[in-house]
C-alpha cells in the first residue's frame, strides 16, 4: 500500500507514468497536428528558441553544453497519446532538442508502432534517445517492472539504442527504515549489474520523500542510504532539480525538529559520475505549500537552476556527459513549455 494518500501529486506523478504513452507515426497524427499544435504563440515576453539564441550570443558561454538539451515526453504526453510520436518529434526537431527521455512507448489512439520504428523517427527528427523511466516493482506478477520484468525491459532498452533505463519511483518496496532501503539498494544492484552486461547504465529518479529520515533512525536521511548501499558502478541517479530543492525545504529538520540542512547540488559535486541525468524543473517558492513550491514553466520560477547547471558543467576531468531534459509534470499547454523552455535554457549565458 502506497505511503501517500491519492491527492499527493508525487504519488500521482509517480503512478502515471506506468503504462502511458505509445508509439504510431500516421499521416493522421500529423494531420491532427494542423490543428492542435501548430506553431504556438508565445506568451508576453517568450522568445522563439532562436530569437533567445542569437540574442544571447556574444554575452559569454552558453550554461548548457550543446547537443545536451532533452525533455522527459512524460510532459508531453496529451500529445504523444492522440496525436502520436511522428508530430510531437517534429516540433520537438523545431525547438532545438537534441534529445528525449521515455515514459513508455506507447500512443494510444494514433496507433502501434514498434521500437524499431520508433527509433527511427526519433533519429530521423535528430533526437537521440537517451534514456527511459520503468517502474520499479508491482504486486502484478506480469507487469512491466524491473521486478517483475527485467529481461524484456532490457531488451527493449537495447532495440531502442537507448545508454541509460531507470526508474522515477522510491526505493520503498519494503518500507521507509533503513533495513528496507538497503533491501531495496541490493535489488537496484542487482538491475544496474543485468544493465551493465548490455551496455546500460540503471538510474533512479528522486521525488521529494527521498530525503526524508528513516522511520527506525531518524538521524539517517534515507537517500544518503541509498547512495552508501548501492555500486556507484552500477546504479546512477537522475536528480530531479525541483524535487530535490522540494526535499531541502521539507526535511531541512529531523523529526526532533533539530537542524538537518543540505544542498542538493552538493551530493552531485561529491560524486558527479553518479549523476549522469538530470530534470530541469522550475517553482515558485510557496512555504504554504506542503512542498515548499508551485511548479511552473522552466524560467518562470525561483529555483536557480542556472547555478547548478554552471556548478556541474564547469567540473573538470569528466569522463561522460551530462544530460539535461526539460520535464513540467502537469504543464498548461504542453508544446508551448516545452518550446518555451527549450527557449529559455539556450538563451542563457555565462559571464567569460
Amino acid at each position: 500500500m502506497s505511503r501517500f494518500s491519492q491527492t499527493d501529486p508525487e504519488l500521482t506523478h509517480r503512478l502515471s507514468r506506468r503504462g502511458m504513452l505509445g508509439v504510431a507515426a500516421g499521416t493522421t497524427a500529423a494531420a491532427l497536428l494542423g490543428a492542435a499544435a501548430a506553431p504556438v504563440t508565445a506568451a508576453p515576453g517568450a522568445a522563439s528558441t532562436t530569437d533567445a539564441t542569437s540574442r544571447g550570443a556574444g554575452r559569454g558561454r552558453p550554461v548548457l553544453p550543446p547537443g545536451r538539451l532533452g525533455i522527459q515526453l512524460y510532459s508531453l504526453r496529451d500529445k504523444v497519446s492522440t496525436l502520436g510520436f511522428a508530430p510531437v518529434f517534429a516540433e520537438l526537431e523545431k525547438y532545438g532538442y537534441d534529445e528525449v527521455e521515455f515514459a513508455g512507448y506507447t500512443q494510444g489512439s494514433a496507433g502501434p508502432i514498434t521500437l524499431a520504428q520508433l527509433k527511427r523517427l526519433a533519429r530521423n527528427h535528430g533526437l537521440n534517445p537517451i534514456g527511459s523511466h520503468v517502474g520499479y516493482y508491482s504486486d502484478d506478477p506480469n507487469a512491466y517492472t524491473f521486478a517483475q520484468n527485467l529481461t524484456k525491459v532490457l531488451d527493449d532498452a537495447q532495440a531502442l539504442g537507448l545508454k541509460h533505463i531507470g526508474t522515477a519511483s522510491g526505493p520503498f518496496r519494503y518500507g521507509s527504515t533503513v533495513d528496507a532501503w538497503k533491501r531495496a539498494a541490493e535489488e537496484f544492484n542487482t538491475y544496474g549489474a543485468a544493465a551493465k552486461a548490455r551496455g546500460l547504465k540503471f538510474y533512479q529518479h528522486n521525488h521529494s520523500e527521498e530525503f526524508s529520515f528513516a522511520t527506525d533512525n531518524p538521524k539517517v536521511r534515507l537517500y544518503d542510504v541509498l547512495l552508501a548501499e548501492t555500486d556507484p558502478d552500477l546504479v546512477y541517479l537522475e536528480m530531479d532539480i525541483f524535487w530535490a530543492y522540494s526535499g531541502q525545504f521539507r526535511f531541512s529538520k529531523r523529526p526532533d525538529g533539530s537542524a538537518a540542512p543540505f544542498e542538493p547540488l552538493d551530493y552531485v559535486l561529491k560524486q558527479p559520475h553518479r549523476y549522469p541525468l538530470f530534470h530541469v524543473k522550475d517553482g515558485v517558492s510557496d512555504p504554504t505549500n506542503q512542498y515548499g513550491y508551485d511548479m511552473v514553466d522552466v524560467g518562470d520560477g525561483d529555483i536557480d537552476y542556472k547555478r547548478f547547471i554552471s556548478a556541474v558543467t564547469r567540473l573538470r576531468g569528466q569522463r561522460f556527459a551530462h544530460h539535461w531534459q526539460a520535464e513540467h509534470d502537469n504543464p498548461t499547454e504542453s508544446l508551448t513549455f516545452a518550446r518555451r523552455s527549450s527557449a529559455h535554457l539556450h538563451s542563457l549565458r555565462e559571464k567569460c
